[in-house]
């Protein structure tokens, strides 16, 4: 069985949404991620990966996203803590709100970072790198096809 993660990448003004994670975290304290987290259970469901997303953005650093989602890429791994973890990224389309540490049990810091600073920054995971590479190129795909 798995763990069922979803993480939204929020991109305004060619700036990422980025989080510190809290150093209480039982995985990757302390390491910068995108905003998600784990997806509850709640029986028959319609939608539950976005709506999910949707609700941990805003209960984590009170930002709005749309509804209209983009998928980016899934990922498998083992936890810290020893438990698989199946990771589900979306590109989301910022909406509204002023990010702030909203979740200080999970989150240590918020950052808008560009594509560079990601890259660079030594606390950006491998994973956080790729899943910001997927979602740059994604944003570029869907700027081409609305021209």
């Amino acid at each position: 069985m798995f763990i069922v993660n979803v993480e939204g990448a929020i991109c305004r003004d060619d700036q990422w949404l980025i989080i510190e994670r809290s150093k209480q975290e039982e995985h990757a304290g302390g390491l910068l991620s995108l905003v998600g987290g784990k997806v509850e259970l709640e029986g028959n469901s319609s939608n539950i990966l976005e709506r999910t997303v949707i609700r941990e953005i805003f209960e984590e650093v009170d930002v709005k996203v749309k509804e209209r989602l983009q998928y980016i890429h899934s990922t498998s791994f083992v936890a810290d803590t020893g438990e698989h973890v199946v990771d589900v990224v979306f590109l989301c389309e910022y909406e509204s709100g002023i990010a702030k540490v909203k979740s200080t049990d999970e989150v240590e810091a918020v950052s808008w970072m560009t594509a560079q600073q990601v890259f660079n920054h030594p606390n950006a995971p491998d994973y956080l790198k790729e899943s910001i590479r997927l979602a740059e190129k994604k944003r570029e795909t869907i700027r081409f096809q609305s021209v």
